[in-house]
């Protein structure tokens, strides 16, 4: 492998690293990202007849 090629590698890989731990910071460090989930109601057309 060429010295150009090597470092276009480190280049590339170094960018993908530091992209993925910056993500993965965000999440992890995000507050109160938890009150803004919200559950999905299972409701089925079945469910609005009387027994």
């Amino acid at each position: 492998m060429t010295t150009a090629g090597f470092s276009v590698m480190l280049l590339s890989v170094g960018t993908v690293t530091c992209l993925f731990s910056w993500c993965i910071y965000k999440v992890l460090t995000s507050p109160g990202e938890s009150e803004k989930l919200h559950a999905v109601e299972l409701h089925t057309p079945d469910m609005d007849q009387p027994d």
